[in-house]
């Protein structure tokens, strides 16, 4: 039987990060102590999204491609040809009719081995497991909304709709509420998870995309590729309270784990910006090519930034941003996800 219990804990020695590859069509796997990668999960098409569950037992990864509806998901090799017609998802009554379909995959992380692949409906950008471990979440830009899966059964419980171009997710601690940003229409979306429905939007204008909650639950940093700044969202009324200038195209960002420093990238200026938020005082340093995802280790504080324009990884001192390494992929790397064991 196909269990997300929490109790079920993953076997591995060291935290680990997995980095969805893309057109590399798999994701790679590295150990943070060594800063290597130590095996690579295939079977995936154009994965850019990624979430593990709360235990680190199972990652999901999401498909950027559209796939043909007409023909069923993928059957992995572990799973039977009934159980897997029990499972494939996309089966959701709210779920819209469309000419392509999106994918997302459900890895077990001991053993690498593709446990179910779930239809959802749309390509899917990036991802999130509600805290829980019940529910993987997926944007779906080109579908004006988000589908939440349940992750047992695999189906499409519902599909939401926030706004145009919806780009990351975030989530408070306590899984009530999510954020969704829409970059096409300069809005955050909360989202009520007790019933699924959008209770709120806020303008904060521009291009909203990558996101990170403060640890006091009431501040959203969001970067804005129009302007080329991170926005600090007050949630209690929904007023942007400061603006950080990134540089041009920005695009990753993360918090440290006391919520006392930013970081983000600036694509076009190539560049990693460290703010230590209290002084409001802002550092950078030369990264190139383009550097573009960004993770903040939970293992070190180590920060994480993948590049755009090559396929590598760069693993950088929070403090003074120096370089500690530089690690060889096999494809661009997209949303990283990090366990910590």
């Amino acid at each position: 039987m196909f269990s997300m219990s929490l109790s079920t804990a993953v076997s591995a020695d060291g935290g680990r990060a997995f980095i969805p590859m893309g057109t590399a069509d798999s994701v790679g796997v590295m150990n943070l102590e060594t800063h290597r990668l130590t095996s690579t999960i295939s079977g995936t098409v154009n994965t850019h999204g990624s979430a593990l569950t709360p235990d680190g037992r199972y990652l999901v990864v999401g498909s950027l491609t559209a796939h043909d509806n007409q023909e069923p998901p993928m059957r992995p090799e572990s799973v039977t040809e009934d159980d897997h017609a029990a499972h494939h998802g996309g089966g959701g009554a709210a779920a819209p009719e469309l000419s392509g379909t999106g994918r997302v995959y459900v890895v077990d992380t001991s053993t690498n081995a593709m446990e179910r692949v779930y239809e959802v409906p749309g390509p899917v950008h990036h991802v999130l497991v509600t805290p829980d471990g019940r529910y993987a979440v997926s944007t779906h830009p080109m579908g004006g909304g988000i589908s939440v899966v349940d992750l047992d059964s695999g189906k499409v419980v519902d599909v939401i709709a926030t706004g145009p171009s919806p780009n990351y997710i975030a989530t408070t601690g306590d899984g009530q509420t999510l954020f969704v940003s829409n970059t096409g229409n300069g809005t955050i979306s909360e989202v009520d998870t007790g019933n699924w429905f959008v209770k709120r939007n806020v303008l904060v204008g521009g291009g909203p995309e990558h996101m990170a909650l403060a640890p006091d639950g009431d501040h959203l940093y969001i970067n804005d590729a129009a302007s080329g700044e991170a926005l600090k969202l007050r949630l209690s009324d929904g007023v942007v309270t400061a603006r950080y200038q990134i540089g041009e195209a920005p695009h990753g960002l993360g918090l440290s784990a006391d919520g006392k420093t930013l970081f983000a990238t600036s694509q076009g200026d190539e560049r990693l910006v460290r703010i230590d938020l209290t002084p409001g005082i802002r550092k950078s340093f030369p990264l190139a090519p383009a550097p573009y995802h960004l993770a903040v280790s939970p293992v070190d504080g180590r920060i994480l930034v993948t590049s755009r324009g090559e396929a590598k990884l760069w693993i950088l001192d929070p403090v003074s941003l120096a370089i500690l390494d530089e690690v060889s992929l096999d494809g661009i790397g997209h949303q990283i996800s990090i366990y910590k064991p």
